[in-house]
């Protein structure tokens, strides 16, 4: 069993740390993705994504959401892993697309969550599958 961990690191958004588990158990049992590991979802403000963005990724800018992939050699057949998300941008592009801070908080830990299990959004195709998962998954 992966062991999920929520952190709220934020004051903005109430977060709903079972909700959450759930989706994120769902999309790890309909993706059979390794059955054993510890994920860590934090939710926190767009000045602290933005230092880790920035020391990470060398982007000095807040994103939604960023996904470390800690395993070592030696533990392949977990996941250990850890998933930063904005409250701060959920608030913001939840006006944007029209839809929810829940919705968009979601749909940031399933990203996340998709980035660690492999998929990536760098081209039109992968990209769209992506979107299509994400959709899928958003609403259990």
């Amino acid at each position: 069993m992966v062991r999920i961990t929520i952190l709220d690191l934020q004051k903005k958004i109430l977060i709903n740390p079972g909700r959450i588990k759930r989706i994120v158990n769902n999309v790890l049992k309909l993706e059979k993705a390794k059955s054993k590991g510890e994920l860590t979802i934090s939710f926190t403000t767009d000045a602290l994504i933005q230092k880790l963005n920035k020391k990470y990724l060398k982007k000095n800018a807040p994103t939604d959401v960023l996904a470390f992939d800690i395993t070592t050699p030696k533990e392949k057949k977990e996941l250990i892993a850890d998933i930063v998300v904005s409250t701060d941008t959920a608030l913001r592009n939840a006006k944007v697309f029209n839809t929810t801070p829940f919705y968009e908080l979601n749909l940031y830990s399933i990203h996340g969550l998709l980035h660690l299990l492999g998929y990536d959004d760098h081209s039109s195709k992968n990209r769209k599958l992506m979107r299509k998962k994400e959709l899928k998954y958003v609403h259990p």
